[in-house]
């Protein structure tokens, strides 16, 4: 038989899937012995119940009267009694903490003649009232749904009346006044009057705090914070205490340490003569913790003991509430306290030093995410009203710089040594020197894996993209904003990357310390101790160096990012895209290759091009001497190297309508950009069909990067380079390419007297490609997943489109947690890794595997990518240190589930 109810007597915190976060946690303290009022946790199997059938589960009203006699006993009073009643307190607990996100109703057994028996035994006669109107106000809003703004106004026109500047000033008498008030407002809201009944009022505050778990706030809640939304909730009945029974009573809220920095010592908030939402609501002000000393030493020093006791015993900064009853402190409820980025990195590296963890715990307590917090710039937003217009948070940071709508623009002022925010419509790989060149890219259109979110990140540039409200004409350079605003280029803005936010004027920036450290190597000034986040952001990568199985490499497409990858710990790089070798000056030799009329033309332009991606290829390898460099070759489709089809047609029929003859260049340009159009490019002549369908084009580049080789060879250096093949579909594309690349390395090794060989593998990015990666791996030397189109090939996703277009109905439908293009998705394109990684490994046991695509730096991924056995991962620059954390953190986690079994 199932069962439904437990004593705190009789659980402990091992229990929080069955008793919720509040229900286990007070028996753990009731087990430890600390003061906590006696109560029994009615399960969230019961919750799971009810909501699956609308009504409670069979048996579940005994067992609660059951364990209510129990607390009556132990209490001696009975619930409803009149001359000495027993009060009771209904609250939530999931089994993650879900702060007021669910229902509480306090005061419970209270009616009208109760509170008079209250007030008797109390000698408090305003106390008595006061919990009353509490308890009418909380039900009648929780539980029989009434608008808590109606109770509320009701309270401010009793005060206005009163001439009361808080309810502190309101005797028993009008307190008396509003509880028929309330009463009064549920009636006409409602059609029913407040229940006298103690036990009804019992039954339905259990059943509204079941149903609160699919209330409108907690479950956008979950869904922000990636909460199941099939656990439910506990619900703890318990013996009320009262704060609010005169002076020398009160409540609190509690941390062992400051949850901001993680310093050492009791930090809090008290509030006397008060109940405990009091202390949250803010109705009126608090004083500090440390007040409390001086009011009540006695409480103050017991309290501060039961810290140090639940601090030691949870090994952990610990969240309390805790009332004190006429000078007896009671103990509610205990957690392990949310804390900022900053100090979960102060407070995992202080635990360690004290010996309360170990460092593969201290590893396990921080996480990539807050990492990434600490590293980039932060705005002072405290004084800057509204921001002007939010988007997608692409690429996190702070930026402040002058608008400009153009990328050229935006290198002449950068190089004048003005600071600018690049904005555009979207971007493109024209807009590269441009982006290169500025603070931050806001874009009013793009997900977060468009061009631009892709390449700022890659860059550690700030960038906001899908601002759709923003109205952005880039030939009168000027946006609007949704108030009306209208920025002018030139004009001072500050870009919030972090929160998708862009606001007017500069907003002020805090440094951050932890990225000048990632930088330079340098822990500098570290605060306080040894806990200061610089030297435990160390600490933890270097922990997190020593545990991890997966390699971390870098995106890099230029020596500058490689360097600035290897100060970030990379152990190569996993891609480099050669498309961005040809834009700039060597955009006008790729059109001469694409325009030409015969293949000595096309020879030539090549050739031209060979040298100069010669001299790109050694600069990388001598960056990243000794270290893996997967060169990608050529991948987007051609057309995206001629300039924009519209801007060429504009410019002829300019001309003709002045009765010039067009530019003869443009009119030819126009005819290859048509006869090269393609209704969905990502998906047509591009990646391998590009070297297989333009003769000279692979040659070219295998034979720039084995003359890069030799070269680097004859210089005492030990390349790396490996030859990866884009957009593999068959495995006789690959092997067709395969052939010509050792060819051309056969040339240059005879040629140059050096032996070039380089492993050739090839991306998978297709669900072909993975589902048949057991005969591409009889070809392919290594794979690289590009799982940003594997992503939208296996979706049928436009991943430029779709986020903007439909992408928050579908986090709000809970379609799916999060998108597609931020976390791998593991049931759909992680199934097609794990099929690709067990087929390739089958053919080619040593085959080395790795991913190249967005979610090779995003930490959830990381974590996936570790259980599926790849070797390395490979993400832009920056997000190197969070990838190092993250594969260590993963490695902690195989063991962790190792050692349970």
């Amino acid at each position: 038989m199932v069962r439904y109810v437990y004593d705190f007597t009789e659980g402990g915190r091992e229990m929080v899937g069955l008793l919720g976060g509040k229900g286990s946690n007070l028996a753990e303290m009731t087990r430890l012995g600390l003061p906590v009022p006696p109560g029994f946790v009615i399960t969230t199997e019961a919750c799971r119940a009810f909501l699956t059938t609308g009504g409670e589960p069979m048996g579940m009203s005994r067992e609660v009267s059951d364990y209510l006699k129990a607390v009556e006993k132990a209490a001696g009073r009975r619930l409803g009694q009149r001359d000495d009643p027993l009060l009771l307190s209904v609250r939530s607990g999931a089994r993650f903490s879900m702060p007021g996100m669910m229902e509480t109703i306090l005061d419970i057994g209270l009616n009208d003649d109760s509170v008079l028996g209250l007030a008797k035994v109390s000698g408090s006669e305003r106390f008595a009232w006061d919990s009353y109107r509490r308890l009418v106000q909380m039900f009648g809003s929780t539980v029989m749904g009434v608008d808590a703004a109606l109770f509320e106004q009701a309270m401010a026109e009793l005060k206005d009346l009163r001439g009361a500047p808080d309810d502190m000033h309101l005797d028993a008498g009008d307190l008396a006044e509003l509880v028929e008030t309330y009463k009064t407002v549920i009636r006409r809201e409602t059609g029913e009057s407040f229940p006298q009944s103690p036990a009804e009022q019992l039954h339905r505050a259990i059943l509204a705090v079941f149903e609160s778990w699919n209330g409108e706030r907690a479950r956008l809640y979950r869904r922000r914070e990636h909460i199941p939304d099939d656990l439910g909730t506990a619900v703890s009945v318990q013996r009320m205490v009262f704060g609010n029974l005169g002076s020398d009573s009160g409540s609190g809220v509690a941390f062992t340490r400051d949850p901001a920095t993680g310093h050492p010592g009791p930090y809090g908030d008290y509030l006397s003569n008060a109940q405990g939402e009091d202390v949250v609501a803010g109705i009126r002000n608090t004083v500090p913790l440390s007040e409390l000393e001086r009011l009540d030493p006695t409480s103050y020093a017991r309290l501060c003991a039961h810290m140090r006791t639940l601090e030691r015993h949870y090994r952990d900064l610990c969240d309390i509430e805790f009332t004190i009853e006429r000078g007896t402190l009671w103990m509610l409820q205990t957690r392990v306290g949310k804390r900022t980025a900053e100090a979960s990195f102060a407070l995992a590296a202080a635990l360690t030093d004290e010996g309360l963890i170990t460092p593969d715990e201290s590893l396990a307590r921080v996480s990539g995410e807050g990492l990434t917090r600490l590293m980039f710039p932060r705005f002072d937003t405290s004084g800057n009203g509204d921001p002007l217009a939010r988007g997608l948070p692409a690429s996190p940071g702070a930026a402040v710089g002058a608008a400009v709508f153009h990328s050229a623009e935006a290198v002449r002022r950068a190089a004048a040594g003005e600071k600018v925010i690049l904005v555009r419509q979207e971007t493109t790989p024209d807009d590269l020197p441009g982006m290169i060149a500025a603070q931050a890219v806001l874009t009013s259109r793009g997900g977060k894996t468009s061009h631009a979110a892709v390449v700022a990140r890659g860059m550690g540039k700030v960038c906001v993209c899908g601002a759709e409200d923003l109205e952005v004409d880039t030939e009168a350079q000027r946006f609007t904003a949704p108030d009306g605003t209208v920025v002018e280029e030139g004009t001072v803005i500050s870009v919030d990357g972090s929160a998708g936010a862009v606001y007017p004027g500069s907003v002020p920036l805090v440094d951050s310390a932890v990225m000048r450290f990632l930088e330079t190597g340098d822990t500098g000034d570290t605060g306080e101790g040894s806990a200061g986040v610089v030297d435990a952001v160390a600490r933890a990568l270097a922990r997190a160096d020593t545990v991890r199985r997966l390699e971390v490499r870098a995106n890099a497409d230029t020596p500058e990012d490689a360097v600035r990858a290897r100060r970030f710990g990379a152990q190569g790089i996993g891609l480099c895209r050669t498309e961005h070798m040809f834009l700039g000056e060597r955009r006008k030799l790729v059109e001469e290759m694409i325009l030409a009329r015969s293949d000595t033309e096309r020879h030539g332009a090549l050739a031209a091009l060979l040298p100069l991606q010669r001299q790109d290829f050694v600069g990388i390898l001598e960056a990243m001497d000794g270290l893996p460099v997967t060169i990608r070759l050529l991948d987007p489709p051609l057309h995206e190297f001629l300039p924009d089809r519209t801007e060429l047609a504009v410019r002829i029929a300019a001309a003709e309508a002045r009765g010039d003859l067009p530019v003869a260049r443009d009119v030819e340009l126009l005819a290859a950009v048509n006869r090269m159009h393609e209704e969905n490019p990502m998906l047509g002549l591009r990646g391998v069909r590009l070297g297989l369908v333009v003769p000279g084009l692979v040659a070219m580049q295998v034979r720039a990067i084995g003359e890069a080789v030799a070269e680097r060879t004859r210089a005492d250096g030990a390349p790396q380079a490996e030859i990866m093949v884009p957009l593999v579909g068959d495995v006789r594309e690959l092997r067709i390419v395969r052939e010509e690349v050792q060819r051309v390395l056969a040339e240059v090794s005879e040629a140059s007297g050096v032996p070039v060989t380089c492993p050739v593998g090839t991306m998978i990015e297709l669900p072909r490609a993975a589902l048949t990666a057991g005969r591409i791996a009889e070809e392919a030397e290594f794979f690289s997943f590009g799982t940003n189109d594997l992503t939208q090939t296996t979706w049928g996703f436009s991943r430029d489109d779709v986020e903007a277009e439909f992408f928050s109905a579908y986090l709000d439908k809970g379609v799916f947690p999060t998108s597609p293009f931020e976390t791998i998705d593991q049931d759909g394109v992680g199934r097609l890794v794990g099929i690709a990684v067990a087929e390739g490994r089958t053919t080619r046991p040593e085959l080395k595997i790795g991913v190249c695509g967005e979610h090779g730096g995003d930490p959830e991924s990381v974590h996936f990518f570790h259980a599926a056995g790849l070797d390395y991962v490979s993400c832009s620059p920056f997000r190197v240190p969070v990838a190092r954390l993250e594969a260590g953190r993963a490695a902690l986690e195989e063991a962790d589930i190792s050692d349970s079994r």
